[in-house]
């Protein structure tokens, strides 16, 4: 929010925590997911790299909240080092949202850094997200579907699930409604601090000719809990996201 590098840093970090986590007991690469519908609560902490220079920490935590079907994904991102004097004040985002028929359906958006905010509701009954980006107002269109920064994962997600992911998806960034291009690239294992699994590797671009590209890898043994985020510039890394604990 607060320049187009941080912003940068939050796309590439989109995770789930509001605190960092023990590392708990490696799960086995041999598990598997919850069957049903939904999606099921976890909490994981990731190591933020920059050009390979560690510049802080990301967590995620998705849970529910209230009724059934309904859930709360918050993520943080805390700069860390020399990084710190510079973005003093942690990156929150949060989203509230219900699944219906197996898609994510988004109700609120909170996100802020220091002094500067985004809210906004979706409003389904008018077709509508109404809210405030940096003290101006919001009025957005709302095309069928449309996510918002942190929702968008989650649908994902249940899209991997059920072997459906669509190649392309609206989000609503800050006071924009952008379209983004998203592309299945295969399988790999992975390796990482809790164990080596077995990942589904997703991609996403605002078009075919952007030059960034933001890799995210899967994990279906986990529930397809994102592992990894990678963002690159003309085949170059730039940012990265390495999964260090996860809580179930």
């Amino acid at each position: 929010m607060r320049s187009r590098s941080a912003r940068w840093l939050a796309l590439a970090l989109s995770g789930v925590s509001s605190t960092v986590l023990a590392a708990p007991q490696a799960p086995s690469a041999q598990s598997h997911p919850a069957a049903g519908p939904g999606i099921e609560p976890f909490a994981a902490h990731y190591i933020a790299e920059w050009h390979d220079i560690s510049v802080g920490t990301s967590d995620l935590k998705l849970e529910r909240d209230g009724p059934a079907g309904r859930y709360h994904y918050s993520w943080v991102v805390s700069a860390r080092g020399i990084f710190r004097l510079v973005y003093s004040d942690d990156l929150t985002q949060q989203s509230w949202f219900a699944i219906v028929d197996d898609h994510v359906r988004p109700d609120h958006y909170r996100g802020a850094q220091g002094s500067s905010s985004v809210s906004f509701q979706f409003d389904w009954s008018t077709g509508r997200a109404f809210g405030s980006s940096e003290g101006k107002p919001i009025d957005l269109v709302l095309k069928p579907g449309t996510q918002d920064l942190l929702s968008i994962q989650v649908e994902i997600m249940l899209d991997l699930k059920n072997g459906n992911l669509p190649t392309n998806f609206s989000i609503i960034d800050k006071d924009q409604v952008k379209d983004f291009l998203y592309t299945r690239e295969g399988n790999a294992k992975l390796r990482t601090s809790i164990g080596s699994f077995d990942t589904i590797i997703v991609a996403s671009r605002h078009d075919a000719n952007d030059r960034r590209v933001l890799r995210m890898w899967f994990a279906p043994s986990l529930g397809f809990v994102p592992l990894q985020a990678e963002r690159t510039r003309d085949g170059k890394l730039e940012f990265a996201m390495r999964i260090r604990s996860l809580k179930r």
